[in-house]
Order: C-alpha cells, then structure tokens, then sequence
C-alpha cells in the first residue's frame, strides 16, 4: 500500500499536532492551578476532549497516509458505528431485524464501495433513490403494521445521516480538480480541521463569553456569543489555510463559513434527536466527547454540502 506523504498534508498535519502539545500544557498548568470546584470540572472536561482528540488524530492521520483506501475504511467504521448508536434509541421491532440486517451489512459496505471504486452515480441515488424504496417495501413484506410510518423514517434518516451524509467525507477523493489532482486527503483534512474546530472553539467562547441561549430547549450550552465567536475564528482559520486547497484566500473564507454553518446546523439536530430520545449522548465510546455520532455530528451536514460546492464550483 502507497503511502501519500504530500507536503502540504504533513505540515498541516503538523500544524495540529503543535495544537494538541499546547492544549496539554495549558490543560496540565490550568489543571495544577484551578482552585474551583466548577473550574476543575471545565479544565478536566477540556483535558479529556485533548486526550480523546490524541487517539482520534493517530488513527485520522493513519487513514490519511494510506490515501483513499484508508478514509474509506476509516469512514465506513465510523458509519457502521454511529448508526448503531443511533438505532438503539429509536424504535424498532422484532419484524425489522432483517431490514436492519440490509441497512448494516449490505447497504452501507456497498455505499462504501462505490466511494472507494469513484462510481459517484450510483454512490449518490443509492441511498436517496434505491434504499429509500427498499427499507419500506422489506418492512412492509415482514407484515407488521404498528408504528409503520414511523419506524421506517426513522430507519431511513439513519442511513441518510450515519452513512449516506458522512461517506461524502471520504468522497472528497472523487473530485477530479484541475491542478489539484490526487490531493483528495489534503480537502478531507481541510474539511475535517475548519469543521472540529468551530466545534471547539464554539465550545471555549461559550465557555468565556457565553449569555444567551440559541435553542436552551435543544441544546442548553450553546450561546450566541459561542457561536459566533466560534465560527468567526474558525472561518478566520479556514481562510489562513487557503494555501491546502484549490481556493483563493476568499474561496476558502466562504467554504469554511459555510462549513463552520452546516456543522453548526448538524449538531444542533442531533442535539434535538437525543432531547428528544431523552438521553445526553449517543453513546460513551470517546472520552469527553460521549459517542461516535456525538463527534461527528457536525460533519453529517457540513461533508455533503461541502463536497457539492466544491464539485460544482471547482470541477469540470
């Protein structure tokens, strides 16, 4: 297996890692320092989103360096588990196991499959056009009739989120850009940063600055001035990292707004789905940060629509 060591990808690659050895110390010094309870509770929620983020960085620059191959993995994985998070919250019955079984184990490898063999026609109506009239129809074969409608939504908004949404992720490698040929890990880095961190540093504004709830019913810590803290610096940041992408400094200042909005909007949804399900994440597999889907929320929106802009505005 080619490993990709492009230039541009190790420095950026290196740019985060320099940001996770300064949040350690910080979080080390501030640790010995805090002297409040509520303090301390902040600076350990914050020192184990680093160590998590540690973990999560080894296996992303894994994947990375072993080119299309490895993101498709990686995605697919994260795919398969997210929806398993989602799935043990929302209702299901005993004549759904083998429509499960398809969702698991036939139409989410194959919609992989298809990003890692570069067929995007079929990879984009898989799931929206085939499975979205499969599921129903296997259901309805079963012959259970309670909670129909709902229990079919819900198993088709899963695929759409968990599989269909994230893979454009790793899809980034499809793009055929003039000039920026075989650099797809270079944009699914750019995605993936720009993305996380407004997820952080929405998180630190509101944290420093935050008064007013956006959606205090949906998701209580999320402010006004976290928000736009957050998604200014992140877009601040996105726009210094033009130099990674096929954009201009101005290109690359509206993609990261728009995906520092789209991330926004993603976690905001998912939020409403757990409030909903009545539970605070979807699962405790990543310290600090709760489940798989909890850490991806943001790019089930920000990946899809990223992915479309960049194909229609900077592909043949």
């Amino acid at each position: 297996m080619k490993l990709n060591f492009d230039p541009q990808l190790v420095w950026l690659f290196g740019g985060v890692l320099g940001l996770l050895v300064v949040a350690s110390t910080i979080g080390a010094i501030l640790r010995r320092t805090a002297k409040v309870d509520a303090a301390r509770a902040v600076i350990e929620n914050l020192n184990a989103r680093t160590r998590a983020w540690w973990g999560m960085s080894a296996i992303f620059a894994l994947s990375l360096l072993t080119g299309g191959m490895g993101a498709v993995l990686l995605f697919g994985a994260l795919s398969f588990l997210a929806l398993r998070e989602y799935l043990t919250l929302v209702p299901t019955r005993r004549a759904d196991h083998r429509t499960l079984f398809w969702t698991f184990f036939v139409i989410t490898p194959l919609n992989y499959y298809l990003v890692y063999t570069h067929w995007y026609g079929f990879f984009s109506i898989l799931i929206p056009v085939f499975a979205f009239v499969f599921v129903p129809t296997r259901m309805a074969l079963a012959g259970d009739t309670e909670q129909f409608l709902e229990r079919a939504a819900k198993i088709q908004f899963g695929l759409m989120i968990c599989a269909y949404c994230v893979s454009y992720a790793p899809a980034l490698f499809l793009l055929d850009i003039p000039g920026y040929e075989g650099r797809g890990a270079n944009l699914l880095l750019y995605l993936v940063v720009v993305d996380q961190m407004s997820d952080v540093l929405q998180y630190v504004w509101g944290k420093l600055m935050g008064k007013h709830k956006i959606a205090p019913q949906v998701s209580p810590n999320k402010t006004w001035e976290g928000f736009l803290g957050g998604v200014a610096t992140a877009t601040a940041l996105g726009t210094a990292l033009w130099w990674v992408t096929p954009f201009t400094p101005w290109e690359s200042a509206g993609m990261s707004l728009v995906i520092c909005l789209m991330g926004f909007g993603g976690g905001l949804v998912m939020s409403a789905i757990k409030r909903d399900a009545g539970v605070k994440d979807f699962g405790a597999m990543i310290e600090g940060h709760g489940g798989i889907l909890d850490r991806i929320d943001s790019i089930c929106f920000a990946a899809p629509v990223f992915f479309q802009l960049t194909r229609y505005f900077f592909t043949p």
